[in-house]
């Protein structure tokens, strides 16, 4: 009955979906009808960074529930679970962006960061990169960097270009017409494309020099994914605009942009209401995020990473695999074609294991599990991926 109504009435997205019926969540299990069980290896695609059902997380939102949902529309009215996450994540991440815009998503919130840009520097052009992704609402389907997304939705924002990714040749292109330049810390969508050493620091200079906003996406890398709490600490960098979302609201929809007082205080006059969300950093979502934050500091998770990263890097061995790449708990395993790939992804969740492709190459998985994974956990994954490579290259 389930699977009929959601096939009839739940608009799709593509000619196939995964199709397996979930009826609850524990740790790194999705489990179905009759305890069929999947090991989630993408974390809802880097949105359960602690896993399923943290109890830390369901406590805080049922807490939250029995205080208040939604009070007042977005920045009218003080809400504690709201102004204590902002003060968390301004803490963690310093001078320069301490302060916080909750949205609901990152395409939400892709937007809110493209229109600061613009307003404070009253500029217009927007500089991306090939092969980038940032949502599908218009604005942040602009500023994506594959073209066959954006096939039948033209047109969509003017005078955004495109350079490559890694290549400093191409900063050129920024010059004093440029609003900002958004990139993601790691390509994502991409297959997992990591910036050079020193990469993002000359592009930060270049934006510096010539007037333009440096914008970091970090919807997927966020919240630990790359073993640090934010990847931009990795790279040793720190950019004008910082967008959050994914693993952001501890499994429920939130997101944020985040940069200076001076800079996001352009919402405040000219006009007034600059921009506005009705449900942008609901209560419910920020007491969840608050927990997972909480959580991966007191269980010091981002300790765990490099041994289960190291795990990754020794088992994902296998003639079949053309390339592993990756950072942290954020990894692609690519294959030689879409067919291969697709197969092998089919297979794996046969056999109890649930990953899945990536929007701008057809030839990868993503291994992205929960931080909360544990060592013989992660090991069972990737036999079980091997065994499903193994079922598919000798057919």
């Amino acid at each position: 009955m389930n699977e009929e109504l959601f096939y009839r009435h739940v608009a799709q997205t593509s000619p196939e979906s995964i199709g397996i019926e979930v009826q609850y969540a524990k740790g790194i299990f999705l489990y179905g009808p009759n305890e069929k069980k999947w090991i989630d290896i993408t974390s809802g695609i880097c949105v359960s960074n602690v896993g399923h059902g943290a109890p830390e997380i369901l406590q805080a939102i049922e807490e939250q529930s029995k205080a208040y949902l939604h009070p007042m529309v977005y920045g009218e009215v003080i809400m504690e679970p709201q102004s204590r996450y902002a003060g968390m994540l301004a803490e963690e991440l310093g001078e320069g962006l301490d302060c916080v815009y909750f949205g609901n998503s990152g395409a939400e919130v892709i937007e809110g960061a493209l229109k600061l840009a613009k307003k404070y520097t009253s500029r217009s052009q927007i500089i991306s990169f090939h092969n980038a992704y940032h949502g599908s609402t218009h604005g942040a389907m602009s500023v994506t960097g594959a073209e066959k997304k954006k096939k039948g939705y033209g047109p969509l924002l003017p005078e955004v270009s495109f350079i490559h990714f890694n290549e400093e040749e191409e900063f050129k292109k920024i010059n004093e017409q440029t609003a900002c330049v958004i990139v993601e810390a790691i390509q994502g969508a991409g297959g997992i494309i990591l910036p050079k050493a020193g990469y993002f620091q000359a592009l930060k200079a270049r934006c510096e020099q010539v007037g333009a906003l440096l914008i970091l996406d970090e919807i997927q890398t966020g919240l630990g994914r790359t073993g640090k709490m934010f990847a931009h600490q990795l790279f040793d960098f720190k950019p004008d605009i910082l967008v959050l979302a994914k693993a952001l609201g501890g499994g429920l929809p939130l997101g944020a942009f985040i940069s200076s007082k001076k800079i996001m205080s352009v919402f405040q006059h000219n006009p007034v209401l600059g921009h506005l969300t009705t449900y942008g950093g609901h209560p419910l979502s920020c007491a969840a995020g608050i927990a997972l934050f909480e959580k991966i500091r007191q269980d010091k998770l981002l300790d765990r990473i490099p041994a289960l990263e190291k795990i990754i890097k020794e088992k994902l061995q296998h003639p079949a695999i053309q390339m592993l790449r990756g950072s942290g708990l954020m990894y692609a395993v690519i294959f030689k074609d879409f067919e291969e790939s697709e197969a092998i992804r089919k297979e794996a969740l046969k056999q109890g294991l649930l990953s899945i492709g990536f929007l701008n190459i057809d030839n990868g998985l993503r291994i992205c599990p929960p931080l909360t994974i544990s060592e013989e956990e992660l090991r069972e994954a990737c036999d079980i991926l091997l065994q499903a490579i193994d079922t598919v290259v000798k057919n």
